[in-house]
């Protein structure tokens, strides 16, 4: 640790101290560029077209650039907004350090992203400054770096950061030797700080290398104990998970929802693990917590009022102020957890919010090939946030005067405005407390909401609009179409299915460069850098909600490809794990990082885990499940010092070893798939019970033995229904007629059930239960059933599957809920109403 504060010490003398270089005025670095090179950078900047706009200040004349460097050919929109800067940037590869070795000269590693607003700033204030130019371009080799293209890279050097620090952010400003070992970091600078650092690191170099040196191999040293995984393994019980539980609920805000202070993040990976604890363990206490976090979010401004989808984080605690970015992995993310929101509470709240999610990503972040662009930023006509923000006199001058006058009311807009003179729009009062106010029924509230939204969104769409970053991410798209394809069929929404089915055939065919070999971004119709393990992670899981939504054989195969490559390509067969990239050793890094703990997406490890998990249900492979129980081991020890922190993980090793939650699931390796639903009795217009329908389809060659098997000794096929829905009663199942058979295993005839086959019974509601009980039931039911798999040779463990279900249609989940709390549920046939309203 004394090294560590050695080196803060280090940056600290050097952002404050005087003296050095001094700057004078930039060069034309692109004057003294090789002849192929300025021919190349011309060509690209020739074929940006006529209409082409350079970001910088500094034209020439005619408009054209003065300064062009080579990020002009590069496939990042980030790298490209630097292009212009007279800063010689390079891209990171071995073309920069090489320059800086022969040269003996630092590097200085810029990283962010297209749609970070501190970034911009210091683009504007420190990069396009002709004095700082020309200090980076005479005494460093500049290197700007896409973290969302590289997160490899990112997490090496924001490791530095944060050692040194204690903090990180983005831009990531580090200063580093030849071989790319850190010597100094920091995040943003501003001008001022920047040049002094940069003229005092400059001096020290020519003065002091070898200690120079020194230290930095001293923050290697650091960075790599820092990423080093745990390699001790230890052993996970069940009861893990109630300790992460447990921990989650201690750092809850009770008041405001989320964790921890502000600024506040959705956290998506601890609220997903709190959904499943809550279904599996029927944990009120995890499910109260991660819904009131989910409808806190959903009425404050983090949400787009207006156009639907989340901003980035909300920078106060009651999630009013947002920082307002948009980025696709959290649309993603957030319409999975409204979606099982939902689904275990029937509030029409949390599926109004997926919906409109889902379809601000179909409306703004598709591209005309079908695949989702990264993220739109938080700043439009050079202020953040302007593009969301109202005043009371525009919305009076759009809308009628009672439309007017409601939406200023529900949305909290004021004269004064809530930031920097105008109104964020939100939901101060819930919603439903608000139209009983009013003497509205919620569906009537929805339905005026929708309309006037849609004519706020018409006049917001003639505002000038924010950046959009439309670099299509591989692991980024893949968690969009997992979650387009789960919703397909719980909202009923066949467009969703058709949206996610699209995206995955154009990564399939533009990112798969070769068998096994995927690429990660796709940009202008060029494809471009080796994919990552989320890449191939996060497609996988993707291909694997096709498959569940389809049943289409095609996509299960793609699944297993990608589950192929990532152990092929990242793992490290010596200490366990796998890595985030593959080895590039023509481009020096100080290490080599594996993902583990969850950030703001869940882990390329933890996404890893799940797909080798899901595929270990759903096929024969063997091998799945050994590189599952071997990836969780290399993790271990890790989790077992400080569960909390890893929930994303947790939920895989839940889904490894208890199977998936849902209606769908898998036994005998895949060979068997169960499918249950819930209608509502509607042959007697009973609106008091309703039916349970489990289809099963079992593959050819194997058979389940039926409910009641010609031999004593046999595992019969039977459900029941769960004690976590007693509320309900269920009428005895009515099983299909078995086939009689002979097989060669067995001299006696057999009662079996092969094929596809269903299994009906009546649900009915269960008064006396329900009169005893205080507590108000979920939205779901659950079931169980008992199976036995067999092909003509061998027979295989019997097996017990968990079914939780609600209905298959909107209607059906609105009558099913109805005969639940045994009264007419107002707020989910707005639901119901309300969507059918958006649909039409």
């Amino acid at each position: 640790m004394n090294h560590i504060l050695v080196c803060l010490a280090l940056l600290l003398y050097l952002a404050t101290a005087q003296g050095g270089v001094g700057a004078q005025a930039v060069e034309d670095v692109s004057a003294t560029d090789p002849p192929e090179l300025k021919r190349r950078l011309a060509a690209a900047l020739e074929a940006k077209g006529p209409d082409y706009r350079p970001r910088t200040e500094h034209l020439l004349p005619d408009g054209r650039p003065r300064y062009t460097n080579r990020l002009i050919v590069e496939d990042s929109p980030y790298l490209l907004q630097h292009a212009h800067n007279p800063v010689d940037w390079y891209a990171w590869g071995p073309e920069a350090f090489e320059h800086a070795r022969r040269e003996n000269k630092p590097v200085f590693l810029s990283i962010g992203y297209s749609t970070c607003h501190w970034c911009h700033v210091m683009e504007r204030e420190s990069f396009e400054d002709v004095a700082i130019a020309d200090l980076l371009n005479r005494h460093f080799v500049a290197i700007k770096v896409d973290r969302e293209v590289r997160p490899d890279i990112d997490q090496v050097y924001m490791t530095a950061v944060q050692l040194l620090t204690g903090s990180g952010g983005w831009p990531m400003s580090s200063i580093l030797t030849p071989e790319g070992e850190t010597m100094v970091a920091g995040t943003y600078f501003p001008p001022e700080d920047f040049s002094a650092l940069l003229q005092r690191v400059s001096a020290l170099w020519q003065e002091q290398p070898e200690q120079m040196r020194a230290r930095a191999a001293a923050i290697t040293h650091a960075v790599a104990e820092a990423l080093a995984a745990e390699a001790q393994a230890a052993e996970l019980e069940d009861r893990i998970v109630d300790r992460a539980v447990a921990g989650l609920l201690e750092q809850h805000d009770e008041l405001q929802g989320g964790f921890g202070h502000a600024p506040k993040f959705p956290q998506q990976p601890r609220l997903a693990l709190l959904l499943d604890h809550a279904l599996r363990r029927d944990d009120q206490a995890a499910l109260t917590a991660a819904v009131f976090t989910l409808r806190s979010m959903a009425r404050g401004g983090i949400q787009d009022q207006v156009g639907g989808g989340f901003h980035r984080y909300a920078i106060d605690n009651d999630w009013l102020v947002p920082h307002f970015e948009k980025m696709l992995y959290d649309q993603a993310q957030l319409a999975r957890l409204y979606l099982a929101g939902w689904r275990l509470t029937g509030d029409p709240e949390l599926g109004r919010a997926a919906r409109r999610t889902l379809d601000f990503v179909l409306r703004d972040l598709t591209s005309p090939a079908g695949g989702f662009y990264s993220a739109t930023d938080a700043d439009s006509e050079g202020e953040e946030g302007l593009f969301f923000l109202w005043t009371p006199d525009e919305l009076r001058s759009m809308l009628s005067p009672e439309d007017a006058e409601l939406a200023i009311a529900l949305y909290g807009v004021t004269e004064s405005g809530n930031f920097e003179g105008r109104n964020i729009l939100h939901l101060p009062m819930a919603p439903e407390s608000f139209a009983a106010a009013r003497g509205l029924t919620t569906v009537e509230l929805w339905k005026r909401l929708d309309a006037i939204n849609q004519r706020l969104y018409r006049h917001r769409e003639g505002r000038p609009h924010p950046h959009r970053d439309e670099k299509i991410l591989t692991a980024w798209n893949g968690m969009m179409i997992a979650a387009l394809a789960e919703a397909a069929e719980a909202l009923g929404e066949p467009r969703y299915l058709s949206a996610a089915e699209r995206a995955a055939e154009l990564l399939w065919t533009e990112q798969r460069s070769a068998p096994g070999r995927i690429n990660r971004v796709y940009l202008d119709g060029r494809t471009a850098q080796p994919g990552l393990l989320e890449d191939y992670a996060f497609l996988g899981q993707a291909m694997i909600a096709l498959y569940d939504a389809t049943g289409e054989q095609r996509w299960l195969t793609r699944a297993r490809e990608m589950a192929d490559a990532l152990w092929e390509r990242f793992a490290d067969h010596g200490e366990g794990g796998l890595y985030m990239g593959e080895a590039a050793e023509e481009t020096p890094l100080m290490a080599r990082p594996k993902d583990v703990a969850d950030g703001v997406m869940p882990s390329a490890t933890s996404a890893a885990l799940q797909l080798l998990a899901e595929l270990n249900r759903r096929t024969d492979e063997l091998a799945y499940e050994r590189r599952a129980t071997s990836l969780l081991a290399s993790t271990s020890g890790l989790i077992a010092q400080a569960p909390s922190a890893f929930p994303s993980l947790l939920a895989a090793l839940n889904l490894l070893r208890h199977g998936d939650t849902g209606p769908l699931q898998y036994a005998a390796r895949g060979a068997v798939r169960a499918d249950a639903r819930i209608s509502a009795k509607t042959s007697t217009g009973d609106h008091g019970s309703g039916n349970l329908v489990i289809d099963l389809t079992i593959r050819p060659g194997w058979h389940i033995n039926a409910h009641r098997p010609l031999q004593d000794e046999l595992i019969a096929t039977t459900l029941r229904m769960s004690r976590t829905s007693a509320d309900w009663q269920m009428a005895a199942p009515a099983y299909p007629i078995p086939e009689i058979v002979r097989l060669g295993f067995q001299r006696e005839p057999l009662a079996v059930y092969r094929g596809r086959v269903r299994i009906e019974t009546t649900l009915e509601p269960n008064p006396q239960q329900r009169a005893n009980s205080t507590v108000e039931p979920s939205a779901w039911l659950t079931f169980e059933l008992r199976l036995q798999a067999c092909s003509d040779a061998i027979c295989l463990a019997p097996e017990t599957l968990v079914l939780h279900t609600v209905g298959q249609t909107r209607r059906d989940v609105a009558e099913i809920v109805t005969l639940r709390s045994g009264r007419r549920h107002d707020a989910l046939q707005g639901f119901v109403q309300s969507n059918r309203v958006q649909s039409e």
